[in-house]
């Protein structure tokens, strides 16, 4: 087959391309950004098919990759079983966070169980490394480190003799690809270093695992660049000033994508919170007006959370309206509805309304809870003690089921919470059909 030469003209700030070469990027409008770099295709075959010879796919001998677990039981269930050798996963988050504490405990407890592990930081120094792995407990002779900047070097570490079953690359933003343009962090240096090292861990047995950071908007590694590259994506995330975390599952092409992991902060590093149910309810005062204690679904586990709202009196000629962990658009929606349904007069209230513990979720379920929570302030009245909350609320006033009904009511009922408030609360339980329903529920 011919092989055709190609000039394209790449973006050293996007990785975009361009058959020309013009002043301004096309892509992301930088100026002076478009260098030549010459590739090529390889033509097609008379029959329309790539170069490549195709085989008959149900011969192919395949591989038996099975997971090796973690040593973190949770973890396992999140990532499908555990760390999929050949496979490549991306672990994001915010700075301080701990993304590299939970990586160097996972690199322990995979050297402690047999597997040989390499860490390699382009972030750290081998002292603060072994600093941090003393305090943490995680030394162990099967557990390498290397310092570098050097994509080429983690290439080498990947097809290595003999091959290591773990590699942690923290982070990719740091390396550098020779023969690339842009500097470390920039769209084309990471998209060149992902793609060589994810490359090498497919052609060998290691599971890489790459540590990818956030932007102002919160994406990983700009846009979304490194989540097609990789087969599970992992983002952790928490308030700094609280001691919870929670891993999220955003892809997972060997597990489930709906899954996550509660972990708190501990002196010994992350460690998993055994039954989340309540972990997040901390010293509810039920007696205090403005609070709601709403059964939420993050992934498939149902969690008990506090909503809390305050209801005061505005000497502003517009009204303050602010959330915290909860969406600001969906509470002015929240109380338009109230004002118009309910008849209720809140053009000289601020309204404040928050989750409890630190959490964001953005669960409808929320909806009741919050409704709730504003009306038991406005009214400075404290809701049912042990009440639990949830539905979804429409521009009508009409309360809706929430999704996972059935998992929300079996938690509640095994944590002993009652009444529970809802649409379809079950068999002699108060029913909630709308707003209306539910002020007389409360205060009648």
């Amino acid at each position: 087959m011919a092989v055709k030469t190609k000039r394209v003209f790449l973006c050293s700030d996007c990785g975009g391309t361009s058959p020309t070469w013009r002043g301004q990027c096309p892509r992301c409008g930088a100026w002076n950004t478009l260098a030549e770099k010459i590739g090529s295709s390889r033509s097609t075959s008379p029959g329309g098919l790539p170069s490549g010879l195709p085989i008959v796919l149900g011969e192919h001998p395949g591989a038996d990759f099975k997971p090796f677990p973690t040593g973190i039981l949770g973890l396992d269930r999140v990532l499908g079983g555990g760390l999929t050798p050949g496979g490549a996963v991306l672990l994001g988050g915010e700075p301080g966070i701990g993304k590299s504490t939970l990586l160097l405990q996972l690199a322990g407890l995979a050297a402690a169980a047999g597997r040989r592990v390499v860490y390699v930081s382009g972030e750290e120094s081998l002292p603060q490394l072994k600093s941090r792995g003393e305090r943490l407990g995680v030394l162990h002779e099967g557990l390498l480190a290397a310092s570098t900047t050097d994509a080429g070097a983690t290439v080498d570490i990947l097809g290595g003799t003999p091959a290591p079953d773990l590699v942690i690359l923290d982070s990719v933003q740091t390396m550098h690809a020779a023969g690339v343009e842009g500097a470390a962090g920039s769209v084309s240096q990471v998209r060149a270093v992902a793609a060589a090292c994810v490359e090498a861990a497919k052609r060998g047995d290691a599971c890489l695992v790459l540590v990818g950071h956030v932007t102002k908007d919160g994406q990983i590694a700009g846009p979304k660049l490194l989540e097609h590259m990789v087969d599970t994506v992992l983002y952790l995330e928490g308030e700094r000033r609280h001691l919870f975390r929670i891993l999220r599952v955003l892809k997972n092409r060997f597990g489930p994508t709906d899954e996550l992991l509660v972990m708190e902060m501990r002196e010994a590093g992350l460690l998993e919170v055994p039954d989340p149910s309540t972990f997040f309810l901390g010293d509810r005062d039920p007696a205090v007006s403005g609070s709601a204690v709403v059964m939420a679904m993050e992934g498939r586990r149902p969690f008990a959370v506090e909503v809390q709202a305050l209801a005061a009196k505005s000497f502003l000629s517009m009204p303050r309206r602010a959330a915290l962990g909860l969406d600001v658009g969906r509470l002015h929606l929240l109380l338009a509805v109230l004002e118009k349904r309910l008849r209720l007069n809140l053009g000289q209230t601020d309204i404040y309304a928050k989750l409890g513990g630190g959490l964001k979720i953005a669960d409808p379920g929320l909806d009741l809870g919050i409704a709730a929570a504003v009306l038991s302030s406005f009214y400075d009245r404290p809701l049912p003690a042990g009440a639990v909350f949830w539905g979804e609320v429409d521009l009508s006033g009409r309360i809706r089921p929430a999704a996972a009904q059935d998992t929300r009511l079996k938690q509640a009922e095994r944590l002993g919470y009652g009444p529970i408030i809802g649409p379809d609360s079950g068999k002699g339980r108060p029913k909630a059909d709308n707003l209306g329903d539910l002020a007389r529920l409360l205060f009648s």
